[in-house]
């Protein structure tokens, strides 16, 4: 950062809230030999307008100024477009704008609103334009949120309000400031901003909050009210990033579905176990969005069976729960295609993360299961089907894999991708359940044929020479 000659209290107090900000929680770390290049978010209001004039006055890397136009005022959010567009040609610095045409925003227009901006902001960053995006939010929009939340019946992560830094890339430089002391530094230097008549338009839950509640509280409770509610989410914040760094994660098993260990939730104490079904619904959902305190009471309570909460289907099997998108496969993987194998080669388990090398060696190998290599070609790999059954190598008789599910205590879900290895018809080896006893290669001279699950033994060692099978 430059060295700053600084004249006025309000200006001042402002620069050094904002440097404070910034160095506390590493705002603008270095990229190597230079700081990270910043967007300033500027919608034209007072907050990004400052937002935008401080980043400039303290040195940091602008690389441009985003702006997005949600058309939602007519003539006038295009008057606040052209208004950021010569603050940023004035400043000599790249212009950044995206839109969403009238009528296209669904559902709550607030939200909707800001899930657009941010995938633009996103976008940028994607695209190398910046390394992070920068948004006005002050002290007193955090109040506001803050209240909100706890209006709504928040839990900690909630009290949290606004996040200082994102992990997507967003930075709130102002978050310790105030919208006065914002405005005082605008006019100690003759700076004009737009004025947003929708920020007065009391249909918003939020402009309620601005103008009617918290004027009430001050007056008659608390006349730092916002300080307070401030100071509330800086404390839930800290103490959230401590139990994040010591919770236990969440067992993905695809890209979308999400599993938990019923055993280790069970006996985790009852506000981790809170925050590792919270964790797990963000992740399958992709937010937390109609997420309340009692659907996360349920799915720690469930016993059995499926529930369907807002956006997620919640599956329990045995001693798993299994989190996945509404509308999904309910039932779990989809069966993977059948394949004919050649050894050597490693194949992926289905829509699972299982994967299954094999191998020629001239002796048996631990941790893997060896079959006689006198088989009758190809070989697939398949999954489950109904009605598969053999003799697990160590066992009196021939089993049904159905039966073996149960006994293993296997969910439901994970059945269908189940990798299988079958050659003439008959079943070579099952995940877990190891090779048939009729194929088992123990005392068997010559090369067997080596099979790895990777996911349980490692890698395998390529140690011995390939050895070629007719048609396999």
């Amino acid at each position: 950062m430059s060295r700053l000659t600084i004249k006025g209290p309000e200006v001042f107090s402002v620069l050094e809230r904002v440097l404070k900000a910034i160095s506390r929680y590493n705002m603008i770390p270095s990229r190597g030999d230079r700081p990270a290049r910043v967007i300033a978010a500027v919608s034209g209001g007072a907050d990004s307008v400052c937002l935008l004039h401080v980043l400039r006055e303290i040195g940091a890397d602008l690389a441009g100024v985003a702006h997005f136009n949600h058309k939602l005022r007519a003539e006038a959010s295009d008057e606040d477009e052209r208004f950021v567009a010569a603050l940023a040609a004035r400043f000599e610095i790249p212009f950044y704008q995206a839109e969403s045409g009238a009528g296209v925003l669904e559902g709550n227009l607030e939200q909707a609103a800001r899930r657009a901006r941010r995938g633009f902001f996103a976008q940028l960053i994607r695209d190398g334009a910046a390394d992070c995006v920068a948004l006005g939010h002050t002290r007193d929009d955090q109040a506001e949120t803050v209240l909100f939340r706890v209006l709504r019946g928040s839990g900690l992560a909630g009290l949290a309000g606004i996040h200082p830094v994102t992990a997507d890339g967003l930075i709130r430089p102002l978050i310790e400031t105030t919208r006065a002391e914002v405005e005082d530094y605008l006019r100690s230097r003759g700076v004009v901003w737009r004025e947003d008549s929708s920020n007065r338009d009391l249909r918003f839950a939020r402009n309620r909050i601005r103008h009617e509640l918290l004027p009430q509280l001050a007056r008659e409770w608390n006349p730092r009210i916002a300080e307070a509610l401030a100071n509330l989410a800086d404390l839930a914040f800290e103490e959230e990033r401590l139990l994040r760094s010591q919770e236990p994660g969440v067992r993905s098993q695809n890209k979308t579905a999400v599993e938990l260990s019923v055993e280790e939730m069970m006996a985790a104490p009852r506000a981790v176990a809170r925050r590792v079904v919270r964790q797990a619904i963000a992740e399958a959902k992709g937010d937390l969005r109609g997420i309340e305190f009692q659907h996360i009471e349920r799915v720690i309570e469930m016993r059995a069976g499926r529930i369907r909460l807002p956006g997620i289907e919640v599956t329990r099997s045995f001693d798993w729960i299994r989190i996945a998108p509404a509308g999904g496969a309910i039932a779990g993987a989809a069966p993977f295609e059948a394949v004919s194998v050649t050894v050597p080669g490693t194949y992926a388990g289905g829509g699972s993360a299982v994967e299954i090398r094999l191998e020629i060696d001239e002796t048996p190998a631990a941790a893997c299961a060896n079959l006689k290599t006198e088989l009758a070609a190809p070989i697939i790999l398949r999954g489950w089907k109904p009605g598969d059954h053999y003799r697990p190598v160590g066992k009196s008789r021939d089993q049904k894999l159905k039966e073996m599910f149960q006994n293993a205590r296997i969910p439901s879900w994970r059945r269908r991708a189940w990798p299988i290895l079958e050659s003439g018809g008959k079943i070579l080896w099952a995940r877990e359940f190891g090779a048939a006893q009729e194929f088992d290669a123990t005392g068997h001279p010559g090369p067997v044929l080596r099979v790895w699950d990777l996911a349980k033994s490692g890698p395998a060692q390529d140690t011995g020479v390939p050895f070629e099978l007719s048609g396999v």
